[in-house]
């Protein structure tokens, strides 16, 4: 049998380790990755191993040669001119595999049973088998579905945390016929898991998962490159060591000189001359390459160390990795997750900070604290994007060093020379940040047109008539007052696409920034009358006759966040009575409760003035509350049924979207006016794409993002809901009030409970387990719907916190909460008992 062993990858993610290694032959135990993968596949008896090649392919052509020396036939197949993919890599060499063959990717530590997977697909008749894993957490890998048989019934390529339905991934082992290459065109880019395996299940070929037993390790990142050797160390996998176990937990190799005073404590790995000083302490964890010298009382604690590192005396080491002819000199400190790259000098009491990476040939002055990666880099974060843009804590994580190098990445996927609006809220910490963001841009060749302080829908609004590329908008974030959010759209004004983010993501991570020469640098200019832009757009899709004839009077309380104050000049220019509260400008958004406190005085206003309505704005103009006539908040799930119901009243049959977790208060309303509901993700995005992609949207959103009038733009518009909101009611001759009084009456209640990113996946997998099929919906968590009503629980888990959100809907009150009350007790449960987990039930929290 025949093996193809994909070793073209370049490995960002472990970059400095793969500056000049291809992934494959970065070293875990001193060996290279692949070489422990060819000793797995001798084990099982495979000798005929076809290595694919592209980045750096002549480092691993050097070390195996013919494969003789290590007991296999190896040949090497180079993709010359582009990288084509797993699965097109493959079908280049489809002449070389006639029989059952197997695919191995090069950058995983495993144990796998080859054997017994290769017997169960011959046994199940497969055309292809997935060998899969269960892993803690899968949001960085492919979840596979499948039935009782082991067949493959659904993909989901890295999931977000909402739509984890199983923790059994995929491992990028594979057991293939011949002829599912057929399925492949030639010479071109593709890949198993987005290309073949879907058209194979499209297409009913027998496919399968083999759920295997044993230690898999996906070494993606620097942290899994850590683990993967202390796991081996620990004898948690199975792998061959470079070097004979001299003493119980010491693996050395030869002409090796320890200092009688020098402390070994296992587990240790040594290579070959290495010398270690008095008095120097290696701690269990400890692996060290050939021909390293450490000095007299250093203290290591876990670190990785290649050939020929040279450590100092007195110097600190802390599970950091060192790479090939790394000087760490006199009393230096490297600490945890630090990664130094080749050829790289740590000077005499300097110190690298947890996390750091420095990249090959660098130098750090004796006496320095380096707590930044390479030259004046930011640190590297495992993920910039969350549910919505990139936010973090104002001026500690949102430096402005942060902000140019975000800018410089997101400008580094864009063609030189593009055009790219900035906006943003009008308080300072949001002016430094876009002012740093337009400099990352300029620096990479992007010209800026910069809008300054602007609500945000306008800018989405109007991004359509600026003929540029996309947009970039800053404010503080509507849920923390202490936190920046930055949301980046594209030309129609839409939030970028989940691909766009991931590209945005590898420019910042990998820092490969293009910069443009001087005569090229971006240009910035400054577009005026942009409030009448989004004025005549604004105009034209009200009858400004009806709120003209209506003699509104109207309370808006803007939180002290004004949101752009152009909202009371166009009521004012459409006859309506504006009263505005609040309007001065504060730094720091108001909290929860100061909200939640000027909402109840708005009420009181608003009685008093004998006012039609009364609003309260907020999220830089996106999201809006209403107070009636009788100065009573209409809020949450019972506002979002009343936009539905008075949009509808006026667009009989028309189409809204709303996201899974809404209430079914909107199916309700929407079957008085034979309509259409669509559900998409809980997540603003999904809601816009939506939105613009379906024919007939006549309303989009809910209160809790905000409402999109996709005629006007894509966007959530408060200021435009509030202007229709007053047209519908002048035509409809119904006060806001009795619209409320009219609503069907649908319980939906909400509860919050801790959840470690570990337990999502599994948690997901129980709970579609546990349930009928035909009483599941997986757009988006796991909803378990009553059959024949409109009853149902959503499990939703949270996108960047640790939490599971629980929902529960329906129209009577005692079975709402119930059924609240027990889903939030399986989770708990299951959080408890849970084996892959450690947390006691004391530990496990909820809340409202």
């Amino acid at each position: 049998m025949r093996a193809v062993l994909m070793a073209g990858g370049e490995g960002t993610r472990l970059r400095p380790l793969t500056c000049d290694l291809p992934k494959p032959m970065v070293p875990i135990l001193n060996r290279p990755i692949a070489e422990h993968i060819v000793n797995l596949l001798k084990r099982h008896q495979i000798y005929e191993i076809i290595a694919t090649l592209f980045y750096l392919p002549d480092v691993m052509r050097d070390y195996f040669r013919d494969g003789s020396q290590f007991g296999v036939q190896m040949t090497y197949a180079v993709e010359e001119a582009q990288p084509l993919g797993t699965a097109g890599c493959v079908k280049n060499i489809s002449a070389l595999l006639t029989d059952t063959f197997l695919v191995i990717s090069g950058d995983c530590i495993t144990d796998f049973n080859l054997s017994d997977a290769i017997a169960f697909h011959k046994e199940r008749g497969s055309k292809a088998t997935l060998v899969l894993a269960r892993v803690p957490n899968p949001m960085e890998f492919g979840v596979v579905i499948t039935d009782e048989q082991q067949r493959i019934c659904r993909f989901l390529e890295k999931p977000s945390s909402s739509e984890i339905f199983s923790d059994t991934v995929n491992t990028g082992i594979y057991i293939l016929e011949p002829d599912v290459l057929n399925y492949l065109p030639t010479d071109e880019a593709t890949d198993f898991s987005h290309d073949l395996f879907p058209l194979l299940l499209e297409k009913g070929e027998p496919l399968y998962g083999y759920v295997a037993e044993g230690y898999w390790c996906d070494v993606g990142s620097l942290e899994s490159y850590r683990e993967a050797q202390y796991d081996a160390l620990h004898r948690a996998v199975q792998l061959n060591f470079a070097y004979p176990e001299t003493a119980a937990g010491i693996w050395m190799g030869q002409n090796n000189y320890i200092d009688p005073l020098a402390q070994l404590n296992p587990p240790v790995l040594m290579g070959d001359n290495c010398r270690i000083g008095p008095r120097t302490n290696l701690e269990p964890g400890t692996v060290i390459g050939d021909n390293v010298i450490i000095g007299a009382d250093a203290d290591l604690k876990r670190p990785i160390l290649w050939n020929g590192v040279s450590v100092g005396d007195e110097a600190h080491l802390r599970a950091c990795t060192l790479t090939r002819g790394t000087r760490v000199d006199r009393r230096a400190h490297v600490l945890e997750g630090a990664v130094v790259g080749a050829l790289s000098a740590i000077g005499e009491e300097a110190q690298v900070s947890s996390g750091v990476r420095i990249w090959p040939s660098k130098r750090v002055e004796p006496g320095a604290t380096l707590n930044i990666n390479l030259i004046w880099g930011n640190t590297a974060r495992r993920n910039l994007f969350g549910q919505r843009g990139v936010a973090g804590l104002a001026n500690v994580d949102f430096t402005p060093e942060f902000a140019v190098k975000l800018g410089a990445a997101y400008a580094s996927t864009l063609k030189a020379g593009s055009q790219v609006v900035i906006s943003r809220d009008q308080r300072s910490i949001s002016r430094m940040v876009s002012r740093s963001l337009v400099s990352g841009l300029m620096s990479v060749g992007v010209n800026v047109q910069n809008l300054e302080a602007t609500a945000l829908p306008i800018s989405r609004c109007v991004v359509r008539t600026l003929d540029v590329t996309g947009g970039i908008h800053v404010r503080i974030h509507p849920d923390r007052s202490d936190y920046i959010l930055i949301e980046f759209f594209d030309k129609q004004g839409i939030n970028v696409s989940k691909g766009k983010e991931k590209k945005i993501e590898g420019a910042y991570f990998k820092e490969d920034f293009r910069r443009a020469p001087i005569d090229e640098i971006g240009r910035i200019t400054y577009p005026s009358q942009i409030p009448e832009l989004y004025a005549t757009d604004f105009e034209k899709h009200l009858n400004t006759d009806a709120i003209r004839e209506g003699n509104f009077k109207v309370v808006i309380d803007y939180v002290y966040a004004v949101s752009g104050a152009v909202l009371p000049q166009f009521l004012n220019k459409f006859g309506c009575d504006v009263v505005v509260l609040n309007a001065s400008l504060r730094e720091t958004n108001p909290s929860p409760e100061e909200r939640a406190e000027l909402l109840e005085q708005l009420g009181p206003v608003v009685e008093a003035l004998k006012a039609h309505i009364g609003v309260q704005v907020a999220a830089n103009g996106e999201q809006l509350i209403l107070v009636d006539e009788t100065g009573s908040a209409i809020e949450g799930e019972q506002l979002t049924a009343l936009m539905v119901e008075i949009i509808l009243t006026a667009h009989s049959r028309g189409t809204v979207v709303v996201p899974v977790n809404v209430s079914s208060a909107v199916d309700l309303v929407a079957r008085r006016h034979d309509a259409r509901v669509i559900r998409t993700k809980v997540n603003p995005t999904a809601l816009m794409e939506a939105c613009r992609e379906n024919p007939d949207v006549v309303l989009g959103g809910s209160a809790e993002s905000g409402f999109i009038f996709p005629q006007l733009h894509p966007g959530f518009d408060a200021m435009f809901s509030i202007a229709k909101l007053i047209e519908m009611l002048r035509l409809q001759s119904q006060p806001l009030g009795q619209l409320r009084a009219d609503l069907p009456q649908v319980f939906h209640r909400a509860q919050d409970v801790r959840c470690p990113w570990i337990c999502k996946g599994a948690l997901m997998r129980h709970l579609i387990e546990t349930h009928p099929p035909e009483l599941l919906e997986l757009l988006d968590g796991v909803k378990i719907i009553q059959p024949q009503t409109d009853n149902w629980v959503l499990i939703l888990p949270d996108a960047s916190e640790p939490l599971v959100h629980l929902y529960a809907n329906g129209s009577d009150r005692e079975w709402v909460d119930s059924r609240l009350a027990d889903y939030c007790q399986r989770v708990q449960d299951f959080i408890v008992c849970d084996p892959d987990t450690e947390i006691a039930s004391d530990k496990v929290a909820s809340g409202v």
